[in-house]
């Protein structure tokens, strides 16, 4: 990245120099390629204040120009690469998340996923069953087949129409729902 700055009506120390390049250097963490950056600081005449401008030239995209005033330059410089940061993390993202991916990086992300706990989730799926219905019965009779049959419990619709549950309890009662 090249990097251009310039003052007017105000010298560039070295320090304001250095902290001018590492805050262009963490723009660096957003992986686009950043051609030249230029940097201009003013000092306003009228306002009494500092003004900063951060132009970036970004490969195959637009131009990100930041304009910050301050009356402190360190507080401008900050808050002006807080404003390109920002920007710079939009615009990246924004790459990021709508590229399309070819057929093949779907198929090798689909291999790569464990199939042993695909496998385990098939296993504790629960597959729902529809019950057979056909008459109302009488409690007496159900009871009849529980206590005859090992299962554990009746779904069955009575007399009244009430769908209603006849199960054997731990102390060889039965109860009913």
């Amino acid at each position: 990245m090249n990097i251009s700055l310039t003052g007017r009506h105000i010298e560039l120390t070295e320090s304001i120099k250095e902290y001018i390049h590492a805050s262009l250097s963490s723009m660096e963490k957003y992986n686009l390629d950043i051609i030249s950056a230029s940097v201009v600081i003013a000092k306003q005449e009228r306002h009494r204040g500092i003004s900063l401008e951060y132009t970036l030239n970004i490969a195959g995209k637009n131009t990100v120009i930041i304009k910050q005033k301050d009356d402190d330059l360190y507080a401008a410089a900050d808050l002006a690469t807080d404003r390109t940061q920002k920007a710079l993390r939009r615009l990246s993202d924004k790459l990021n998340d709508h590229r399309n991916e070819s057929i093949n990086t779907a198929k090798n992300e689909a291999a790569d996923s464990d199939l042993k706990q695909a496998q385990e989730a098939i296993e504790d799926e629960i597959v729902p069953l529809e019950l057979d219905l056909y008459k109302p019965r009488e409690v007496a009779d159900v009871l009849d087949e529980l206590k005859e049959g090992n299962k554990q419990f009746e779904i069955f619709i009575d007399i009244d129409g009430k769908t209603r549950v006849l199960y054997k309890r731990s102390d060889g009662k039965f109860g009913l729902y």
